[in-house]
């Protein structure tokens, strides 16, 4: 009887659901055709006409709509996943940081986690494009050998050259995001019974080992799905570029709407990449939970 009525009402709120959808897409046909404008992606192959600083391929103004964007895409691209990495490193070490018997590295990783999480993501990118990047030298200014090369036009680290824009961006999601995952790796460390804390201790086994080879590998089904709503964050975060003038997917889509007026279709080609986008982040995470879960399991 409770089956029932369970699978009724699910049925029912699949029919709202469809409904609201029906009306929304209506209305909307409903207005486009009142302007007529209609629903088309045409534009797509029409030439761009505006310039793309931060490139990774080529591209000219002359290029269409579609290649402007995906020059976009790959921005956003770049900023995202090696964000993911240097966050999830940063974070690591300020999780387990937090939990150590050291005074010292534990303070520093609470005021560090403290501050990032309290300033707002816009106000640190904004300082650290204005405040630090754009502050330093015309002149460059070498450090460890040559292999890092400041100054306020451009960075270059072991011969890649970096745009301070870049640099801002990835640096502010990297230090904010990170802070988030720290907090999150520790409540998993935290979620380890004492036991296993004290088996490794009276075996001898250093903190740092006993913590990588005993601790982390128990703690990690309880931290991977807190990490994947942190890295889903960086993601949709990395729309905030437009605040320091990295030409990432979501700057250039607004200036593909102003000059097209295509907002609606603009806006659907902007949803869905970052669909897409947090589906595979979210299903890659998903399969590494498993794995982590099943190799718990045989241990």
């Amino acid at each position: 009887m409770k089956s029932s009525k369970e699978f009724i009402l699910q049925c029912l709120f699949f029919i709202g659901i469809v409904a609201v959808l029906t009306i929304l897409i209506s209305n909307l046909r409903v207005n486009l055709l009142r302007t007529g404008m209609g629903l088309s992606f045409n534009w797509l192959t029409q030439p761009s006409g505006f310039a793309i600083a931060e490139k990774s391929f080529s591209y000219k103004p002359s290029d269409n709509y579609f290649w402007a964007l995906c020059i976009g895409w790959i921005n956003s691209l770049k900023v995202i996943f090696v964000g993911l990495i240097i966050a999830t490193i940063l974070g690591l070490l300020a999780g387990i940081a937090r939990i150590s018997q050291n005074i010292l590295l534990k303070n520093i990783s609470s005021l560090y986690i403290a501050l990032a999480r309290q300033i707002p993501l816009l106000l640190q990118l904004m300082f650290w494009y204005f405040v630090v990047f754009l502050s330093l030298s015309n002149t460059p200014i070498s450090f460890l050998g040559s292999i890092v090369i400041l100054s306020n036009k451009a960075i270059k680290i072991m011969g890649v050259n970096i745009s301070v824009e870049y640099a801002s961006l990835l640096v502010g999601l990297s230090i904010f995001t990170g802070a988030s995952i720290a907090e999150v790796v520790r409540g998993g460390l935290n979620s380890v019974p004492k036991g296993q804390w004290e088996a490794f201790r009276s075996l001898g086994i250093s903190e740092r080992m006993g913590i990588a080879k005993i601790v982390l590998p128990q703690a990690l089904p309880a931290i991977i799905p807190g990490l994947t709503s942190q890295y889903l964050n960086l993601a949709k975060n990395s729309t905030l570029a437009i605040a320091v003038g990295y030409a990432d997917l979501y700057a250039i889509s607004d200036t593909t709407i102003t000059q097209t007026g295509r907002a609606i279709e603009g806006f659907i080609i902007l949803m869905a990449s970052f669909l897409l986008l947090n589906i595979l982040i979210s299903s890659a995470m998903e399969g590494i939970n498993k794995l982590t879960i099943k190799a718990n399991y045989r241990v």
